[in-house]
């Protein structure tokens, strides 16, 4: 077998390593409720995903009559709330995430996740699941400070520094992921199964798979 390319895969957390979109939306309508404005069908939270909660929160609100700066923290306030006690009832790894995290892990790479969820929530949700000690490293939207989140490449490159050096890729499923990881000077790769604001061959990855089966393929092929 020849050696594998890469010694980091970095993956983005919603709506790429994982489908959490019924928990996210679920945490979206109670607070939309809250707020007095109309809930949304859950698959139409998925374009509000992607930047975190609290931009989710704030895409949601723009689109059902506008955002009020005052009240915006004590919403997100509620949100978190409801989202941390309720944050894995529905989230699972997509389909065939199991198997490729362990082909993965077969071939010596360190896994990391890189996501702009909060990262006390990220941790908390892959504890829930039982999926923390698949990770090496877990850098969440919070973990680096202000402006450091994706599209930005910090959070790219504190990836592969906390996962000791070496040749890194990403996977992801948004334009904040490809982005951060063009940024970093790293390739990276899109799921067609996520929670895009762009089509997914029109994100620009550098490969786009339809199952986690053509995960490993895909990146010995980059």
């Amino acid at each position: 077998m020849a050696p594998f390319p890469f010694d980091i895969v970095g993956f983005d957390l919603d709506g790429t390593l994982l489908d959490t979109l019924g928990d996210l939306g679920q945490a979206l309508n109670h607070t939309l409720a809250i707020a007095g404005r109309p809930t949304i069908p859950v698959e139409e939270v998925r374009r509000f995903v992607g930047g975190g909660a609290g931009q989710m929160l704030r895409g949601a609100l723009a689109a059902s009559g506008g955002v009020d700066e005052a009240a915006l923290p004590a919403l997100q306030d509620q949100l978190y709330a409801f989202y941390a006690e309720n944050i894995a009832r529905h989230s699972r790894l997509f389909p065939g995430g199991a198997a490729m995290l362990d082909a993965l892990d077969a071939r010596g790479v360190r896994i990391a996740v890189a996501t702009n969820k909060k990262e006390t929530m990220a941790v908390r949700l892959f504890e829930e699941l039982g999926l923390l000690d698949r990770f090496a490293t877990v850098i969440g939207g919070d973990t680096l400070g202000p402006g450091s989140a994706k599209p930005a490449p910090d959070m790219l490159h504190a990836m592969v520094e906390r996962c000791g050096g070496g040749r890194a890729a990403f996977v992801g499923d948004t334009t904040f992921d490809i982005g951060a990881a063009r940024a970093a000077g790293i390739p990276v790769v899109a799921v067609g199964f996520g929670y895009h604001d762009l089509p997914p061959h029109e994100l620009g990855a550098d490969a786009v798979i339809g199952h986690f089966d053509e995960l490993v393929p895909a990146l010995e092929r980059l």
